[in-house]
């Protein structure tokens, strides 16, 4: 299989908030370490390893341009300055007020009301940087359950390779997989006391990062940051 590249907001190394993700996935996207599991989250979840298996696999991130292999005739090296020069383009900078929550069933840091330099930003780089998509394959059309989607989402995901993009984008940073409801509770409490540790009042979506794929059981990792311009 060819690599896989997502253009993903990430949090900087160093801060307490990717900190925060990769224990709590137990991949740390940055170095490519496992690190072990917090004492409580196997406390409230011993099947923790399976609850956070699907967001480990990208590493802890949101999303703004879904993973995708590269058109014919494009390079990582093009990618790769497209996404220095894209960050290099002045902008304002989005400003969220972080929570823990449920969003369609899983759990992750969303912002606590919508920000509008948030949406711009995130069209944006779905726009910039589709001119290095290779297009959508009938298996990966069906891998999306089309017949599940809105109209409006089939659209996305047919002119854009995803169905959640432009007005149906939502910023996430996943913390789990799915979860029933009676398994959700004591979950989320547990998460929204460690996120409340940190005293994250505002985050700055200030940079881009570059995640790579190598193979389908590969997982995501970053191979570049770009810090926006303001």
């Amino acid at each position: 299989m060819i690599p896989r590249y997502a253009i993903y907001f990430a949090a900087g190394s160093d801060s307490a908030l990717s900190r925060f993700g990769a224990e709590l996935l137990g991949y740390d996207a940055y170095s490519g370490d496992e690190l072990p599991f917090p004492r409580q989250a196997l406390e409230v979840a011993p099947d923790w390893r399976d609850i956070s298996a699907d967001p480990r696999k990208y590493g802890f991130h949101a999303t703004l341009k879904a993973p995708m292999a590269l058109a014919p005739g494009r390079t990582e090296a093009e990618l790769t300055a497209a996404c220095a020069a894209f960050a290099g383009t002045a902008r304002p900078i989005p400003v969220i007020w972080p929570v823990v929550d449920s969003i369609s069933g899983f759990i992750a840091v969303i912002p606590a009301e919508p920000v509008d330099a948030l949406q711009g930003l995130a069209a944006d780089c779905v726009r910039d940087f589709d001119s290095f998509r290779a297009a959508l394959t009938a298996e990966d059309r069906a891998r999306r359950k089309p017949e599940k989607l809105t109209e409006r989402q089939r659209g996305y995901l047919d002119r854009w390779g995803y169905p959640y993009v432009m007005e149906e984008f939502r910023f996430h940073m996943t913390l789990t997989g799915r979860l029933d409801s009676e398994r959700r509770g004591p979950i989320l409490q547990m998460l929204r006391t460690r996120f409340a540790s940190l005293r994250v009042d505002t985050l700055a979506i200030d940079r881009l990062a570059l995640f790579r794929q190598d193979d389908a059981k590969a997982r995501f990792r970053i191979i570049g940051e770009w810090p926006l311009a303001r």
